[in-house]
Formats: structure tokens, sequence, C-alpha cells
């Protein structure tokens, strides 16, 4: 017996502008994957066959933030209407037939690129009102959600329900087979606290959460690029040592902090005697990505380093750079380190963040330890880490 649940459509959210970049990516990933409807932030795909094997399915790209299987499209005047529309779908119906769909992700497409105007991803006074109104016409029988931005468990079915626009929105499923699927439009529920001096934060702070850096506090991490100091104070605030390596200055939050140390000079004049002890660097550097490897290189290549793990951005001035993402990739490996990740984050801005590590076998380091950083406590099938700072 056939499915009842067999989509031939999926869709994936991605930054606003990296639409065609997400596209192009996906035709060499997926080119059985055809797009099909867009919209900035948000794309549709069409394959020839449907889907039958359904858990774990995802759209595989650095560039997609989140992506599930499509159950269709509602149009209406009031969230109330959209809402009662989106129970009343027979796909909706066939996936709750075929799989325990036990939560819902309700999240608005990116309406500028973060950082634009004081935009930053995450729930919208628009997503909020849609959830209330999902809640209020839910079934019965549908399991109760808890209100609110809220991670959801690995290993769940998830209705999606994405405001593309006020009067018109997608419906879809998918699996929360990773932390990045666990969270509401693959945004994590961080906000950048009163005491960060930029918003840096928040990217280190997602770049710690996606990746799981298997650091232990107390630990040192090298920052190349530091200044003002965002993203050293959210590795500050994860219990980790930092050296801060960059001419301009820092922020006196930083400079005032005893865990805090400031090379105030460029990578290529900095002493590499100051880095013998750090087992951890990170690097965003406002240079190309060559330049930046460059840098990244000259250290963690030197006799004597130790370094066992790298979250790095490499800045993308034009989309066409991502070409070239294949060579950069080979080149971190080249250094030894053979579990190199990259992904788009929703708190990047054009740019990618790469967490590389020596083998595959370090991420487990978090889970079995004890001494877990308690910002990003994780058990092997509970909830991603907490924000930073809690």
């Amino acid at each position: 017996m056939s499915s009842p649940l067999a989509p031939q459509f999926a869709f994936a959210a991605c930054q606003h502008g990296a639409e065609a970049v997400l596209k192009t990516d996906l035709a060499k990933r997926a080119p059985t994957w055809r797009p099909a409807f867009s919209r900035p932030g948000f794309v549709t795909f069409k394959n020839e066959q449907p889907v039958t094997k359904l858990d774990g399915f995802q759209l595989s790209s650095a560039f997609a933030r989140t992506s599930g299987l499509s159950l269709g499209s509602v149009e209406g005047e009031t969230p109330a209407e959209l809402a009662a529309a989106v129970w009343q779908l027979p796909e909706v119906a066939a996936a709750r037939a075929t799989v325990r769909l036990i939560d819902w992700h309700v999240w608005q497409r990116d309406v500028v690129a973060p950082g634009e105007r004081g935009f930053e991803p995450g729930p919208t006074p628009a997503s909020q009102e849609a959830e209330a109104a999902l809640r209020a016409a839910a079934p019965e029988d549908f399991p109760e959600v808890a209100p609110g931005p809220h991670v959801t468990p690995r290993n769940r079915w998830v209705l999606d329900v994405i405001v593309v626009e006020p009067n018109h929105w997608w419906v879809g499923c998918h699996y929360s087979a990773s932390r990045p699927a666990c969270w509401p439009g693959g945004v994590p529920p961080i906000e950048l606290p009163e005491h960060a001096v930029s918003r840096a934060y928040l990217k280190m702070s997602e770049a710690l959460w996606w990746s799981a850096l298997p650091a232990s506090r107390g630990e040192q991490v090298v920052e190349l690029g530091c200044a003002p100091g965002g993203a050293s104070q959210a590795l500050l605030d994860a219990g980790l040592l930092v050296i801060g390596v960059d001419p301009a200055r820092v922020a006196v939050e930083l400079q005032e902090n005893p865990l805090f140390q400031h090379v105030c000079r460029r990578v290529s004049e900095a002493p590499r005697s100051l880095f013998k002890e750090a087992r951890w660097l990170t690097a965003d550097m406002n240079v190309a990505p060559a330049y930046t490897l460059d840098a990244v290189e000259s250290v963690v290549t030197q006799p004597g380093m130790h370094v066992r793990g790298m979250l790095l951005t490499l800045k993308l001035p034009e989309w066409q750079l991502v070409e070239e993402l294949p060579n950069y990739l080979a080149r971190i490996q080249s250094w030894g380190y053979r579990d190199v990740r990259v992904r788009q984050l929703a708190f990047n801005r054009q740019e990618l963040c790469v967490a590389a590590l020596r083998s595959r076998g370090q991420r487990r380091v978090q889970r079995e330890s004890r001494r877990r950083p308690r910002q990003r406590a994780d058990d092997r099938h509970s909830t991603p880490p907490k924000p930073l700072g809690e």
C-alpha cells in the first residue's frame, strides 16, 4: 500500500538576496529538483517524481537555512481565515495520517538582509500573529505546542507555516534531524544582549550553536580580526579565554576583561609564541576569502601549534566567489582538518561560516564529556544548546 503522503514539491528558506545562489547550488547537488515558486528569502522546488523516503529529507545546501516537504499554500484576508485554511488542506491531513506531527514552526521569510535597517532574523509580529491564529484553529487532537519561540527536540516531525505575504502562507513539514532543523525557520533563538558591542556577537553565538564546537571552559581561543569585540564577547560568555588579534582598538568592555588579551597588531606581525596554548581559532576579517585563509594558515601551520578546531567567516563581496568554495575547503583540509562543514548562518550577511575539526570523532566529545560549556550543553536526542548567556 502506497503512502498517502508523496509530495513532489519542497521548500527552502535562505537569506534575503541569496535565492539565485541557492538555486545554482542545488542545481549541482540535486539536479532533479527544479525551482518553482520564489520570493526573496523563500524558494520552492519541484521534482518529477514524488518523494517516497520521507524521514530525514532535506535540500542539502550551505545556503538553505531550513528546508522541508511542501504541502501547498493558502490565501486569505485575515490570519484566522488563513489558519483555518491550513488545517483544511488535504496535504496536511495526509501528512498527519502518514507521519506523527507533534510540533509546528511558524515563521516569516526575511524581508531584508540581516543587519539592514536594524532587522535581525527571528520571530516577527506577523509570525506571532499567525501562530496565535494557528493555535486557535488547531484540531483538538493535535499535540499541544509550547507557546512562543521554542526549540523542537531532535527527531520529530514538524509542521511548517511560512508567512510569505500577509495574505499568503506556505505550508510544509520537515524532520528535525539536525540542530538547525530544530529552530523555527532555521534561526536559533538568540538575542543581542545589552552588553554586546556589535552584532558579531550574534554571528559567533550562532556559529557555536550550529557547530557544537567541542571546546571546554577555560580553554584558549585565538580570534583573528577581533575589533570591536562582539564575537570575542560571545566566546568569553561561553567560558573561553580569548586572545584577540587586530590592529584596530577594541571596546573598553574588552580591555577591562581579565580573560581577554588584545594583540594590537596585524596577524603577520603577531608573535606566534603568544598562541602556543591556543586550542581553537576563529577569524572574521573584512577581506576576501583567500586573504583570510592566508592569515589562518600562517598561524595553524606553525611548528608547535595545536589548534584542534576553527570557526572561520569567509566574506563574499561577490556571489561569484561561491564557485571557489570547493578550493577554499580543500585548502583548509590540507592543513589537517578533515571534518569541514559550511553554512550561511541566519545572522551572517553576504558571507559563510566554516567549521573545521581535525576529525569527525571530535563532535562526540561534547555529547560525552561532563565538562561541557553550559551555553552549548546538548544530549544525543534532546534540544539544541541553550542561548549563550543563559
